[in-house]
């Protein structure tokens, strides 16, 4: 049986193509920053939405890892349910893209989603690196 969160994560989704159309989904958020959800894929998930503090940061963490390390002139690797009023936001790591539409018949999960409703815990097959839980447990210590 399918829960309303795995349906949203499975749902329609906007691909976020230019760095930016990021800078106005960011915005967006940062708008109305209360009861935004933070998960790290593979994880258990978080059992409080962030503090609008903590999504501040978040955002710009992410952003900055982003463009840093996805080496290319656009984003293209951050998902929304809806560009306008996002209630969750899918968002891929560089170093773990493979392919994230599933085409090839194993569809690789985003590293970190952000969403208004309650998250459940999505699998990963794929070993979460040391330097990204390192990197993500530091930004709520």
């Amino acid at each position: 049986m399918s829960t309303p969160f795995a349906e949203r994560m499975n749902g329609q989704f906007w691909g976020i193509l230019q760095w930016s159309q990021l800078d106005e989904l960011w915005g967006r958020l940062k708008v109305e920053p209360t009861g935004w959800y933070a998960s790290l894929v593979g994880e258990a998930p978080p059992e409080a939405p962030l503090a609008a503090d903590a999504l501040a940061r978040l955002i710009t963490e992410v952003d900055t890892l982003l463009r840093r390390e996805h080496e290319f002139d656009y984003c293209g690797i951050v998902y929304a349910d809806d560009a306008t009023q996002p209630t969750l936001v899918k968002i891929y790591d560089p170093n773990n893209l493979g392919n994230s539409c599933g085409s090839c018949g194993h569809k690789i999960p985003p590293r970190w989603v952000l969403s208004r409703m309650k998250p459940e815990r999505i699998e990963d097959d794929a070993p979460l690196p040391g330097s990204r839980r390192r990197w993500w447990q530091a930004l709520f210590n």
